[in-house]
């Protein structure tokens, strides 16, 4: 059935809100988002439009708040998988989104989760705590942006979630300093401790040694593993869309490899990847991002498998006629958006990165 020119009216002005609350605090993403097809853009809009509402309404609730701020978002998500968000453009907004690609409510639930566990501050006692919580606030994102995409079969999940967990790993390692002096640890705690580091002392005077840089080795040696599962999902997206993904891979893996030459001291600056060298790794994202290959079967992260689950358990969504490519770039999309959307947090800078700042 048609839609009434009063319902057209009012899904352009949600699309404009969105639009205008990422145009004010993500730049990056919104210049990325306009070079992209209105069918790309318009749910990646949406999408990370409610992220950054939520994450705002978590991020400055007041001492003893979080968890009311965390209920208020998880009301939110229930009036949008019921279809009745009447009342705030940006939910109307993903509202739609949520329908349209038959989104499982998991997903963005992970997603509140990892914000409600940074502003509780929650600290990391082993590398499997610390995966967890990388699932949530970045694999969980690649696992919707690949479900926008059209892409749902659960090793390509799975893969995805491997690629968003080594990038918040790697923002970890180049944050370590920064985050420690907000208060913040995200390193995993015994292998602090199995380096001669004391978590609570370094905290306190966060500074680099070379037990430090033991530490973050280990962490960005999980990366890297994890970088190499992830280029079997990358060859399994559609055509279009491999080279920006393959892109942001060998970017944030440079990253890593920055911290590593500078002796893994993520304390004393943060490590940045220059403009050559962006412009050689693009170049090599061109000629290598279609390349198939081998490990789509490997089994997806203990610490993952649930956003593997909720995706196959889920609904195939309704068919969109002539969509299907638009729909599925939006993974590129991601690249700007998942990392940027943690940056912006002011108690946590290994929340992510933008593209811009790498």
């Amino acid at each position: 059935m048609p839609m009434r020119s009063a319902d057209m009216m009012r899904e352009a002005a949600d699309r404009e809100a969105c639009r205008a609350l990422i145009a004010q605090g993500s730049r990056s993403f919104h210049a990325a988002s306009r070079l992209l097809p209105a069918a790309v853009a318009e749910p990646a809009l949406a999408l990370y439009a409610f992220c950054r509402t939520a994450d705002d309404a978590v991020d400055e609730a007041e001492p003893g708040q979080v968890e009311a701020a965390v209920e208020s978002v998880r009301r939110r998500l229930d009036r949008i998988y019921a279809g009745q968000a009447d009342g705030d453009p940006v939910d109307r907004a993903f509202t739609r989104v949520v329908e349209r690609f038959a989104l499982p409510r998991a997903l963005p639930d992970a997603l509140v989760d990892g914000f409600a566990w940074d502003a509780l501050g929650r600290d990391y006692e082993t590398i499997g705590e610390l995966r967890a919580y990388a699932a949530r606030v970045a694999g969980s994102v690649g696992a919707m942006m690949t479900v926008l995409m059209g892409a749902r079969a659960g090793p390509v999940i799975a893969r995805a979630a491997d690629l968003g967990v080594a990038m918040q790993l790697t923002n970890i390692a180049r944050d370590v300093g920064a985050d420690a002096r907000l208060g913040r640890l995200y390193l995993p705690k015994a292998w602090m401790r199995e380096a001669g580091l004391d978590p609570e002392v370094w905290r306190a005077a966060p500074r680099h040694d070379a037990a430090l840089g033991h530490v973050v080795r280990r962490l960005l040696d999980e990366a890297d593993r994890l970088y190499v599962r992830s280029h079997a999902g990358i060859g399994q997206l559609p055509i279009g869309c491999r080279t920006g993904v393959r892109a942001a891979h060998l970017l944030y893996a440079e990253i890593g490899r920055e911290v590593a030459r500078r002796g893994y001291n993520g304390v004393d600056g943060r490590a940045v990847v220059g403009r050559q060298r962006k412009l050689a790794l693009l170049a090599r994202a061109i000629l290598t991002g279609q390349r198939i290959m081998p490990g789509l079967r490997d089994e997806p992260l203990a610490e993952t498998r649930f956003l593997v689950a909720a995706v196959e358990a889920g609904p195939a969504p309704r068919p969109q006629p002539g969509r299907s490519f638009g729909e599925r770039a939006v993974w590129t999309a991601d690249l700007v958006m998942r990392l940027e959307l943690n940056d912006r947090r002011p108690r946590s800078v290994s929340g992510g990165a933008s593209l811009g700042q790498a």
